[in-house]
């Protein structure tokens, strides 16, 4: 089992398969896009199955497909149907922002994989265009519909900007009145590739909240399930439910249980933090894998506090694009 130095169990892995993305949202990345990693750059599909295989037998349950937007890069469904047949490994979700996912979903389905992250920041086509750069609401809303026919669980996750897409908050939390999704409203993060820090945030958690409760009082806390980014709530007589996610303000930090690894192989213990290993480098160097069970405990063990203490250890503000790291 996977343990780092703070006694938390890591069996959460979050693995960004591509850089690229069909969109470009602000938030995420400039305006002309990132300078792509080259097919040599990324992991190849053999050697993310390989060091899955080896994170599954030291403890790891859960793996999350992110990127850029996954379904962009070539032949995803066959690595999927690999990943899926992994012994022990007991879940595969998939984070994407849905331009291309709608006629997928049957095949997710068939593979066993019954969690999608929808990323939708808005509801209204001129904000989506103004926010991605990219008029392809009504493909994203095909796969919401896709997604709920097929009996996928869902949760939409969405930014919350000031001056953006602040109008949204409750056009969103609408949606739970009728339809079984989890809407989860994110804290702005500052990877945009920009490399400027946000001095101050406007809409943090209590403001979202405080948002939802003007418009509906009678809003309920629920239970957190253990390990949780998200304060959960519920409206009584809705069908789905609300997240909130604190990713900038990161009070959730004390029980993270995750891992993330970038499409080069960078393993991160910690979203604000540093690349503590590179896997793919090792596995092209020939080590076997018990040796690259020792070289990721290693890195494990290394995991920080919180992201408090993850940001300060970085030598200059993180600014990299999401994209790259890994959503």
């Amino acid at each position: 089992m996977l343990f780092d130095s703070h006694h938390r169990k890591i069996n959460y892995l979050r693995l960004a398969v591509t850089d690229r993305c069909n969109l470009r949202c602000f938030y995420c990345m400039p305006e002309q896009g990132n300078d792509w990693l080259s097919r040599r750059e990324l992991m190849s599909y053999e050697e993310m199955l390989r060091v899955c295989s080896v994170l599954v037998q030291m403890g790891i349950e859960k793996i999350r497909i992110t990127g850029g937007e996954p379904f962009v890069r070539k032949d995803m469904l066959q690595f999927l149907a690999s990943l899926t047949a992994l012994p022990h490994l007991q879940q595969v979700s998939i984070t994407t922002n849905g331009v291309v996912t709608a006629p997928l979903v049957p095949e997710l389905k068939k593979l066993g994989i019954n969690s999608i992250n929808l990323s939708l920041d808005t509801l209204d086509r001129d904000r989506f265009f103004a926010i991605t750069r990219r008029d392809e609401l009504p493909r994203v809303l095909e796969t919401l519909e896709a997604l709920l026919h097929h009996q996928l669980e869902v949760k939409i996750n969405a930014v919350v900007m000031e001056g953006k897409n602040t109008q949204d908050i409750l056009p969103l939390v609408e949606l739970t009145k009728d339809l079984p999704v989890s809407v989860r409203f994110i804290e702005e993060m500052p990877f945009n590739g920009g490399g400027q820090a946000v001095p101050t945030l406007a809409w943090d958690h209590f403001r979202i909240l405080e948002a939802i409760q003007e418009r509906y009082p009678e809003v309920q806390k629920v239970p957190d399930p253990a390990n949780s980014t998200a304060y959960h709530y519920h409206i009584p007589g809705h069908q789905g439910s609300i997240g909130i996610i604190a990713a900038y303000t990161r009070s959730f930090c004390g029980t993270c249980n995750r891992l993330r690894l970038t499409p080069q192989g960078d393993m991160k213990t910690c979203l604000y933090g540093g690349p503590v290993l590179n896997v793919r480098d090792l596995m092209r160097s020939g080590i076997p894998d018990n040796q690259l069970q020792e070289a990721l405990q290693i890195a494990v063990s290394q995991k920080e506090k919180d992201g408090w203490e993850a940001e300060k250890a970085m030598s200059a503000f993180p600014h990299a694009s999401m994209a790259t790291i890994g959503g």
